[in-house]
């Protein structure tokens, strides 16, 4: 039951983050794209969501089973992700979205994996800002500027997150084997960048403990 309860939870975060790519496709503005996509991750945070790249943050000192548990949060987003696409194509602003995803998924799986997994890093280290913010920042406003400038600046950065390219890939209808290995690449090169600071600070506090 759990199980389910968990891949229930990644569904909607997958949704979430649609939600908010869906508002980044349909202003012509980037900075106000930006802006806005923080709608998904506060979704993702307020309500207790499961998203793969937040998830991911803290893998380190977790048991194997954990292992197991962010691979179905990944299948969940990917899923949540594609019904929001599917829904949002039969609607009066599916096409235009869908153009303009065309053009974000074709820029993707135009570009070198190594590009596409140091892009991926760098854009975890911010959701991992972001997250940690929320979770422990003891002032209100500090949790959601955390938020703020974790998602705002890795989209105006061009920084690679997989749960979104999900969305773009879904709503473009872009799918083939190369955007699936890009999509792959993305998820490694987030992953990395998660746990980066993370490991850091374990390092960090092991050595003070041996002082």
């Amino acid at each position: 039951m759990k199980h389910l309860s968990d891949f229930a939870l990644a569904v909607l975060a997958g949704i979430a983050i649609s939600i908010g790519g869906a508002v980044f496709l349909s202003l012509d503005s980037k900075a106000l794209g930006a802006v806005f996509f923080c709608v998904g991750l506060f979704m993702v945070c307020t309500l207790g969501l499961n998203l793969f790249t937040g998830k991911v943050c803290y893998a380190p000192g977790k048991p194997p089973a954990y292992y197991g548990f962010l691979a179905l949060v990944w299948v969940g987003n990917l899923a949540g992700a594609e019904i929001a696409a599917l829904l949002l194509r039969c609607t009066r602003v599916g096409a235009a979205m869908a153009e303009k995803a065309a053009g974000l998924a074709a820029a993707k799986t135009g570009d070198s994996l190594l590009s596409l997994f140091i892009l991926g890093i760098f854009c975890n280290i911010l959701i991992f800002l972001a997250v940690e913010s929320y979770l422990k920042n003891p002032h209100p406003v500090g949790k959601y500027l955390g938020l703020f400038f974790g998602v705002t600046v890795f989209i105006l950065a061009g920084f690679e997150h997989c749960v979104a390219d999900m969305f773009y890939f879904a709503v473009a209808g872009a799918w083939s084997p190369r955007t699936l290995l890009c999509l792959v690449v993305i998820t490694l090169g987030n992953a990395a960048g998660g746990v980066l600071l993370p490991l850091c600070f374990r390092l960090r506090d092991k050595a003070a403990a041996n002082v």
